[in-house]
């Protein structure tokens, strides 16, 4: 089948570095592939076989990452700042595989001109089509992006002291270590409230909150509505710690609830064995 050059192009618009990996966004799939339900038909599929998505098939995008592309990549993306989640990514074998369960009439077709979209954009990061001014306005755009993501990655460790009246810095910076998470958090606070609870609502991962005097009136409405949080009643904690994936451990000098009200400390602690003794003092 003869693909038009202005069909190939329209889908490489679609296509995103990210992560240094050639990428494309569920709502655009949804878009291309006539999902009836949008991203939702996505979803099922893969939450149908599980198996078949592991991380280097596709994986979530962090709130900076929505940011960085539609700053640097393509201004007119299909990411809804107002989305209540984050979108995810597919890369190449990711799509290949989403075609094969997905359902719809399209589907066979589709796929064959996705794969055939990121051979050419594999051909223009070459050098095949340097002189091409479309590629080299797509490079100038990634290259500005990898340039930030270094900047992101040297300033991995979290280490920052907060003072009075830094309120929306500091829950920035909680939401920033939120968003870390691929599977699980867990979070150690005697005095989580509505305020913590109202920021992890929309995080669709396993969440555990180890708490003493949490609102039990709270506690019952939230499980009411939701369900990503587990409540565990231990008093055995004076400090605040954030338990990202089981492998990274957040020090927190000031109750969630009161982010930004006194001058205190966020800092990264790189230690596997704090992780497991802490972990066994929850159990």
């Amino acid at each position: 089948m003869e693909i038009a050059k202005n069909e190939i192009l329209n889908i490489e618009s679609k296509i995103y570095i990210v992560r240094g990996k050639e990428v494309m966004l569920d709502s655009d799939l949804a878009e291309l592939y006539e999902c009836s339900n949008g991203t939702k038909s996505i979803n099922l599929a893969v939450n149908r076989h599980p198996n078949r998505f592991p991380e280097k098939f596709m994986f979530q995008l962090t709130k900076e990452e929505c940011t960085y592309i539609l700053r640097f990549q393509n201004e007119t993306a299909n990411i809804s700042s107002k989305s209540r989640s984050l979108p995810y990514a597919f890369t190449e074998q990711g799509v290949a595989m989403l075609a094969s369960v997905l359902k719809t009439k399209v589907a066979e077709e589709i796929s064959i001109r996705i794969m055939d979209a990121f051979v050419k954009m594999r051909k223009y990061i070459s050098g095949s089509l340097l002189n091409n001014e479309m590629l080299i306005n797509h490079e100038n755009r990634i290259l500005r992006l990898e340039n930030t993501f270094n900047k992101l990655e040297e300033k991995q460790k979290i280490n920052t002291i907060f003072f009075e009246g830094q309120i929306y810095d500091a829950y920035s910076l909680l939401i920033d270590i939120l968003n870390k998470a691929k599977k699980e958090i867990i979070i150690i606070d005697n005095y989580a409230s509505k305020e913590l609870l109202d920021i992890l609502k929309d995080i669709n991962k396993k969440i555990t909150i180890v708490s003493s005097n949490i609102n039990e009136a709270l506690k019952k409405k939230y499980e009411k509505q939701y369900s990503n949080i587990t409540f565990i009643n231990n008093n055995t904690f004076h400090d605040r710690f954030i338990i990202i994936d089981n492998n990274k451990l957040y020090t927190c000098g000031a109750s969630f609830k009161d982010l930004g009200k006194k001058c205190f400390a966020i800092n990264e602690m790189n230690s596997q064995k704090l992780i497991e003794d802490i972990m066994k003092t929850i159990s």
